[in-house]
């Protein structure tokens, strides 16, 4: 069943994880990065294609989740301040959210999210509260 399928791609250093079913398409991870994430070759991440710091740098910037990384255990992690929780309005699309943030789902259920979120604006994503790209299909304006 594709919706569960996870892939994986390690260089040693970092492991890119991929969740499709998470992806909204929003074209960051190749427009930012296309020596690693190429969606029109097999396999689409080329883990070698850039340092890993280059490769985290953009992984963080997945607006949905669909990517993320995991430090090999040898690897020790790249000093960094932790950055300030920020929200982007973003032009006909959703609402990114970048940092950490406790997300209470309206059955009580608590989540923390650490990264790049993407919160559904336009009323329409099939994956509430989160964006599933469906601002486009829609022509969603706002």
């Amino acid at each position: 069943m594709r919706d569960k399928l996870t892939k994986k791609y390690s260089n040693g250093e970092i492991t890119v994880i991929w969740k499709p079913d998470l992806c909204i398409h929003s074209t960051l991870c190749w427009k930012g990065l296309g020596s690693v994430f190429n969606p029109k070759e097999r396999p689409w991440v080329k883990i070698d294609g850039a340092t890993s710091d280059q490769i985290i740098a953009q992984v963080d910037k997945c607006p949905s989740g669909a990517l993320s990384y995991q430090r090999d255990s040898a690897t020790p992690p790249a000093e960094s301040a932790k950055p300030a929780t920020t929200v982007e309005v973003t032009e006909n699309g959703p609402l990114i959210l970048t940092g950490s943030v406790t997300l209470r789902h309206a059955n009580g259920q608590e989540e923390v999210r650490d990264r790049t979120t993407a919160f559904c604006r336009c009323g329409q994503s099939g994956k509430k509260p989160f964006c599933d790209g469906s601002h486009t299909r829609t022509g969603f304006k706002g």
